[in-house]
This record gives C-alpha cells, structure tokens and sequence, in this order.
C-alpha cells in the first residue's frame, strides 16, 4: 500500500514539473523581444532587423468568434475558411515595402490567361513563389533559368545582342537571361549587347543566396523601411 502512494505521490509531482515547465516555457515564448525564440526560420536578406508584426498582421474577430467560424467552416455552414491568430502574408504585405509602378514582372501580370502554363508550374502570380520568407536567403527559387516558362517564344526582330535571343533559347541557354537583365527591372543599368560580358550564373546564384548584387547599386526604387510603414 505504502508502495503505491510512493509512486502516485511521484507521479504527481512529475506531472506538477512538467506543467510548471511547459507554463514556464510558455510564458518566456510570449515575453516581449522574445519573438526570434519561436521563428521558422532566419529572415531573408533586407529582413534581418524586421519584428514578426512586420508581415504577420492579428486576424480579424475575437478569439471566439474564429474559432466559431473555423468550426462552422469544416461542418460545411460557411463558404470560405478564416485566419486563426494571424493572416496569412499575401501579396499585398509584400508590396506594403515593395511596391513598384516600374516593375517590369507585377504579380498581378501572371493572373492573365496567356500565363496559365506558367502559374501551374511556378506560381509566378505569388511574392512568396520566389521569396519563401525564413530561409536566409534573397530569392528562395532555387533554379535560375525560370524565364523559360514564359518566355520560349521570344523573337526581336532587330535583336540587339551579338548572340540572338532566338539562338540562345535554341539551345537552352537560360542562365544567360539574368546575366544581362534584373527580373523587376528595379535596378538602373544599360542591357548588355555581348553575351559574353553578361554576369555569370555563379553570381547571380550568390546573389540569391544572400550575397552581393552583380547589378548596379542605384535603384529607380528602393524598399520601404520598417520604420515607415503602417505596423
């Protein structure tokens, strides 16, 4: 008998630790500055000093009335689920610092019709399609020859460069495409002529990954810090 209490008495108190630790847990994951305890993963490069409440905007209602909704949502009472705790980052997060009247790809372009080969392939149509946020790195595609997905037509009737456009996609260069042009037009610079003095892939897949741009450093516009936007 003496036996048994021994041991519930144990096990009581192991259940009392491990709910004293999980609360402590808790609390220091909610504490203020505490935020980078609980992340997926390291910012993207330009994003190391943003705070979550940045991109991660409180969903709209009370606690109450999401989880309401979320439950009427899988009962099939109500057409479209809800954000629970926060939204979802969509586009429109992005452009908060990013927006860009010169943009030579807007997201909005590839809801087009003539785009749908490559929406089903890349979804081209999504910020975070190339740049997945917490993955430490610029440009989180991982190939650099995505032009291809849209752009296997391309003909110039008077090609500019030494090497035709037409040439170069016969024979699946595509790695050329952004040794000679930005993908959003963002940084102000002559197009090359010579192929052969266009930035290697090797610099552009560094530039990806967070290192130096191969570009010109002057900008037509540059993003919107964290202190000047509406958080």
């Amino acid at each position: 008998m003496k036996s048994k209490t021994r041991n519930r008495n144990r096990q009581n108190i192991g259940y009392t630790v491990g709910i004293m630790a999980g609360c402590a847990c808790l609390i220091l994951l909610l504490l203020p500055n505490q935020e980078r305890l609980h992340v997926r993963g390291p910012m993207n490069s330009g994003h190391e000093n943003f705070k979550c409440k940045s991109c991660h905007k409180s969903a709209p209602g009370t606690v109450r009335q999401q989880i309401q909704a979320s439950l009427n949502y899988w009962l099939g009472r109500r057409a479209t689920p809800v954000d629970f705790g926060h939204r979802d980052v969509t586009n429109d997060i992005c452009l908060t610092c990013h927006e860009r009247p010169e943009d030579r790809h807007p997201v909005y372009r590839f809801l087009e019709p003539r785009f749908s080969k490559a929406r089903e392939k890349l979804h081209p149509e999504f910020c975070i399609s190339c740049h997945l946020e917490h993955q430490g790195r610029r440009v989180t595609l991982k190939e650099t020859t995505y032009c291809a997905a849209c752009h296997e037509e391309t003909r110039l009737k008077k090609d500019p460069i030494n090497v035709s456009h037409a040439r170069l996609i016969e024979s699946d260069r595509w790695e050329t495409c952004l040794g000679c042009h930005d993908f959003h037009g963002n940084h102000i610079m002559n197009t090359k002529t010579i192929v052969e003095d266009s930035w290697e892939p090797e610099k552009i897949r560094a530039y990806f990954e967070g290192g130096c741009s191969p570009y010109p450093e002057t900008l037509r516009q540059k993003a919107k810090k964290e202190e000047d936007i509406d958080v």
